[in-house]
C-alpha cells in the first residue's frame, strides 16, 4: 500500500547492504534481532511504493578475498564468498516474508531448490509488481566484489539510484573512528572515489557507476529511519554523482 501523503523522489532503488550489516556485535554470522529491525525499515520504504532491489555481501560469513591472502585459492574462495551471500539474501527474505513484504532471492550461480536464476526482465516485473528482489552471489564470477554486483544489477533493472549502507554518516575526508575532526562530504563525483582511491566503492564499481550516470547515497543504516527519510528526499549522508558542480 502506498502512503499517498508522502511522495518517494526514487521510483527505483538499489539498496547495497555489507555482510557485516547482518551480524551486530556478534562478529560473526547473523545477528536475529538486526534482520529483524532491517527487515522493519525495508518494509516502511516498500509502503511508499518504491521499488527496490537489494545486494548483500557476505563478510559476517566468508570473505574470499582474506582467505586467498592466507593461502587459499582465489577462485575457490570467491566462490565460496558467494555461497555466504546467498545464505544472507535467504535470511533477510524470511524476515521481510514474516512481516507480509513479498520477496524472491535471485542469484548469478543456478540453485533452483533455493532461489530463482537472476534473469534481467524477471526481476524487473518482480520490481513492478512490488516485489522486493534480493541479487545473490554477487556477479556469479571471480575477483568482482559485491559493491561491482551492486552496480551491475542496478544499471540493469534501471534503478535511479544505488543507496550503500554503512555504519558511519557517510564518506569522511579521513577516518573518523582515529580522527575526531574527520569532516564528512556532503558531495562528491565518482571520479573522486578513482582518483582519490575513497573507500566508498572499488575502482571498478564506481566506473561502472560513472560511465552510466548513476548516482550513489552513502549513508548510515544504524541510524532508524535514515533508509525512509532519504527515499523521501532528504538529504542525508553523501551523494556521489558525475560531478560535484
Amino acid at each position: 500500500m502506498t502512503d499517498s501523503l508522502e511522495q518517494p523522489a526514487y521510483k527505483r532503488v538499489l539498496l547495497k547492504l555489507s555482510g557485516e550489516a547482518l551480524m551486530g556485535e556478534q562478529g560473526l554470522g547473523i545477528d536475529p534481532q538486526i534482520v529483524e529491525r532491517l527487515a522493519e525499515e525495508i518494509k516502511s520504504v516498500i509502503q511508499l511504493g518504491v521499488q527496490l532491489g537489494i545486494v548483500i555481501g557476505g563478510g559476517n560469513i566468508f570473505r574470499g578475498l582474506s582467505a586467498s591472502a592466507r593461502g587459499m585459492d582465489r577462485v575457490q574462495a570467491d566462490y565460496m564468498g558467494m555461497l555466504a551471500t546467498v545464505i544472507n539474501s535467504l535470511a533477510l527474505q524470511d524476515y521481510l516474508e514474516r512481516k507480509g513484504v513479498y520477496t524472491r532471492v535471485q542469484t548469478a550461480i543456478k540453485m533452483e531448490e533455493l532461489a530463482e536464476v537472476f534473469i534481467r526482465r524477471k526481476a524487473i516485473r518482480h520490481l513492478e509488481k512490488g516485489r522486493v528482489v534480493i541479487f545473490a552471489a554477487g556477479t556469479g564470477n571471480p575477483y568482482f566484489t559485491t559493491d561491482t554486483a551492486a552496480s551491475l544489477r542496478a544499471i540493469e533493472i534501471e534503478a535511479d539510484v544505488i543507496l550503500k549502507a554503512t555504519k558511519v554518516d557517510g564518506v569522511y575526508d579521513s577516518d573518523p573512528v582515529t580522527n575526531k575532526d574527520a569532516k564528512m562530504l556532503t558531495t562528491l563525483s565518482h571520479m573522486d572515489i578513482v582518483r582519490n582511491g575513497l573507500k566508498v566503492m572499488d575502482a571498478t564499481a564506481a566506473t561502472l557507476c560513472m560511465d552510466n550516470e548513476l548516482p550513489i547515497i552513502v549513508f548510515n543504516m544504524n541510524k532508524p529511519g535514515h533508509l525512509r527519510r532519504i527515499v523521501l528526499g532528504e538529504q542525508l549522508g553523501t551523494k556521489v554523482t558525475g560531478s560535484t558542480q
